[in-house]
C-alpha cells in the first residue's frame, strides 16, 4: 500500500516546475503577483523537503522509491530519496526561501523573468537530488545550467557579461563531457539506472571495465568543473563575484552539487569489486591542490566578492579530500561542515552587497535606482573623543563576524564543530583507528591553515569596512535584505546548538552510503501500485 507520503518524492520536481510556468503568464509590470507566486512555491517546496528529510531520518524505514510510470526499474525512470538526498533537498530549500526573500526588495525587478528562471533552477537541482539514473541526471543537470545562465546574466553590466560568457563556455564544455562519460558508461555497462548500474560493474569483463572506467573518469570530469576542482576552478570566483547578491547565495549550492553526485557514484558504484577505490586518489590530491588553491585566493583578495569566491574553492577542496580518504567519520564531520559552509557562503554573498552599499556607489555597475542605497543625506558626525558606530553598520558587523568565526572555523559555531569531527577522525580518534601518518598530518595542517587564512583576510577587510573609516555613506539597508542573511546565520547557531542530533543523522548517512546493498535492494524491490491502468475489455474498446 503506497502512503500519501510516498507522492511527496516528486514534489520538490513538480512544484517549482508548475510555478515556473504560471509564472510565464504573468506580465512583467506585474512584479507583486509573481514574486508571491515564488515565494508561495518556495515555502511548499520548504514544508516538503522538511518531512521527506523527517521520514528518512529513519534508516530502517527507507522506503524512498518513486517508480514514474510505474514501470519497475531498471526499465523505467525512479526518483529515490534517501537520507543524503533529504538532506541535499532541505539544505536546497532554506537556502531558495533566503534568496528569493532577498532579491525581492529590487532584484527581482532589474531584468525579465527572474522568477521563471530561479524556479527552473530548483527544478534542476532537486531533480539531481532525486533522480535513480544517470540519463536523467543529464537531464536535470541541463536544466539547472540553462536557468544559470539567464540567472548569472541577470541585472545585465559588463563585468556581468563577461564572467557569463565564461560560464557558460566551460559549462557547456562540462556538459559534453557528461554526455560522452555517460555514452561510454551506457555502451559498457548497458544500463543507466544507479542500481544496476552498481550491481552490474562487479560482473563486467577487464577488458570492457577499462573502456567503463573511461568513462566514468570523463563523468567525474564534469562534475569536477562544477564542484570546482583545481585547474578547473578559473571561473568560479569571476561568475560568483559578478552575479548578483541573492544568485551567487542560492549558487552557493551549485558546486555542492558536483560534490554530492561524485560523493554518491563513488559510494555506489566504486565501493567493492574489481574497480573498488576507482578515482579516490585523484580526488584526494585534486582537493588538496583545491584547497590550496583556495587558500591562497582567500588571501590575495582584496574584494569582499573575489573573497567569498575563493572560499567556495576551500569548501569544496575539503569535501573533495575527505571523499578521496573514504572514511566513514571523517565524511560524517565533512557533511556537517558541507551544510555549515554552504549557509555561511550564502550569508555572506548576500551580506557583501549590504556591506559594499556604504563605499564608493559609483564603482558599482548595478542599473538599479539610488533609492536602493539611500537619499544622500550624510551627516557628518561630530569629532569626539570617540565615534559611535550607527546602528546598520553595527548589524552588519555582527553578521559579518559571525561569517568570519564560521567560515575560520572558530569555536562554538558549527563551522568549528564540522572540521573538530573531521580533524579528530583524521588523527586517529574515529573510525581511522591509526596513529596518522604524514601524509594525514598534511591534511591536518592543510584544513587549519585554510581556517587561519579566511581569518586574516576577512578580519583585514572587516577592519577596512567597518573601522578604518566611519565617515562614508551609512547603507540604506531594508528589513526585507537583513532578515535573509540573519536567517541563515541563525540557522548555523541552530546546527550548533543540535550539533549531536545532526552528527547522529551524518553518521546514519555515512553508514547507509557505505552499504550499497541498501540502495539496490531498495530499487530493485520497488513495490508497483497495481490497478490503475485500464481494464482489459476497457482497453479493447468493449462498452
Amino acid at each position: 500500500m503506497i502512503s500519501w507520503s510516498h507522492h511527496l518524492i516528486i514534489a520538490p520536481i513538480l512544484v517549482p516546475l508548475i510555478a515556473a510556468a504560471v509564472l510565464l503568464f504573468f506580465d512583467e509590470r506585474k512584479r507583486v503577483t509573481k514574486a508571491m507566486i515564488s515565494l508561495a512555491s518556495a515555502i511548499i517546496m520548504l514544508l516538503i523537503a522538511f518531512v521527506l528529510f523527517r521520514i528518512e531520518s529513519n534508516p530502517n524505514d527507507f522506503d524512498g522509491v518513486y517508480l514514474l510510470g510505474n514501470w519497475a526499474a531498471p526499465f523505467g525512470i525512479v526518483l529515490v530519496v534517501d537520507g543524503l538526498s533529504a538532506l541535499m533537498l532541505l539544505l536546497t530549500a532554506l537556502l531558495a526561501l533566503a534568496a528569493l526573500v532577498f532579491s525581492m526588495a529590487r532584484w527581482h525587478a532589474v531584468g525579465a523573468h527572474y522568477h521563471s528562471m530561479f524556479q527552473l533552477l530548483l527544478v534542476g537541482l532537486n531533480g539531481a537530488f532525486l533522480t535513480g539514473d544517470l540519463f536523467n541526471l543529464f537531464v536535470f543537470f541541463e536544466v539547472m545550467l540553462a536557468a544559470s545562465y539567464g540567472l548569472l546574466l541577470h541585472g545585465s553590466g559588463p563585468m556581468r557579461v563577461k564572467a557569463g560568457m565564461h560560464y557558460i563556455a566551460v559549462n557547456l564544455v562540462a556538459a559534453f563531457f557528461f554526455l560522452i562519460g555517460v555514452s561510454l558508461i551506457y555502451g559498457t555497462a548497458g544500463t543507466l539506472n544507479m542500481a544496476d548500474l552498481a550491481a552490474r560493474i562487479p560482473q563486467i569483463e577487464p577488458d570492457r571495465r577499462m573502456l567503463m572506467e573511461a568513462g566514468a573518469g570523463v563523468l567525474g570530469v564534469a562534475f569536477l568543473i562544477k564542484a570546482g576542482m583545481w585547474p578547473l576552478c578559473f571561473w568560479l570566483p569571476t561568475a560568483y563575484s559578478a552575479a548578483a547578491a541573492p544568485v551567487a547565495g542560492i549558487f552557493a549550492i551549485l558546486s555542492k552539487l558536483g560534490i554530492y553526485v561524485i560523493l554518491r557514484l563513488t559510494m555506489l558504484l566504486f565501493a567493492d569489486g574489481p574497480s573498488a577505490g576507482f578515482g579516490s586518489e585523484v580526488l584526494l590530491f585534486g582537493g588538496i591542490a583545491t584547497l590550496i588553491f583556495g587558500t591562497v585566493g582567500v588571501l590575495a583578495s582584496q574584494a569582499l566578492g573575489r573573497l567569498a569566491g575563493y572560499s567556495v574553492l576551500v569548501s569544496s577542496g575539503t569535501m573533495l579530500m575527505v571523499v578521496g580518504i573514504s572514511d566513514g567519520a571523517v565524511s560524517s564531520g565533512a557533511l556537517l561542515y558541507l551544510v555549515s559552509s554552504t549557509f555561511t557562503i550564502s550569508a555572506l554573498f548576500m551580506l557583501i552587497e549590504l556591506v559594499e552599499r556604504g563605499q564608493d556607489a559609483g564603482a558599482n555597475v548595478l542599473t538599479v535606482t539610488m533609492e536602493a542605497y539611500g537619499d544622500g543625506e550624510d551627516e557628518r558626525m561630530e569629532e569626539e573623543d570617540g565615534v559611535m558606530m550607527p546602528g546598520t553598520m553595527a548589524i552588519l558587523g555582527t553578521c559579518f563576524a559571525a561569517c568570519t568565526i564560521l567560515l575560520a572555523g572558530l569555536p562554538p559555531l558549527s563551522g568549528f564543530i564540522g572540521k573538530f569531527a573531521m580533524l579528530s577522525a583524521m588523527m586517529g580518534i574515529g573510525a581511522i583507528g591509526t596513529p596518522p601518518d604524514a601524509a594525514v598530518w598534511t591534511l591536518i595542517v592543510l584544513v587549519i591553515l585554510s581556517g587561519v587564512a579566511a581569518l586574516i583576510a576577512m578580519t583585514r577587510v572587516g577592519i577596512r569596512t567597518f573601522w578604518s573609516s566611519l565617515e562614508g555613506t551609512v547603507p540604506r539597508v531594508l528589513v526585507i535584505e537583513l532578515v535573509p542573511v540573519m536567517f541563515l546565520l541563525s540557522l548555523t547557531m541552530a546546527l550548533t546548538i543540535q550539533a549531536g542530533p545532526a552528527m547522529r543523522y551524518m553518521d546514519t548517512t555515512i553508514r547507509t552510503l557505505s552499504q550499497p546493498s541498501i540502495y539496490i535492494d531498495a530499487v530493485r524491490n520497488a513495490v508497483r501500485v497495481d490497478g490503475w491502468r485500464p481494464a482489459p475489455d476497457v482497453a479493447k474498446g468493449a462498452p
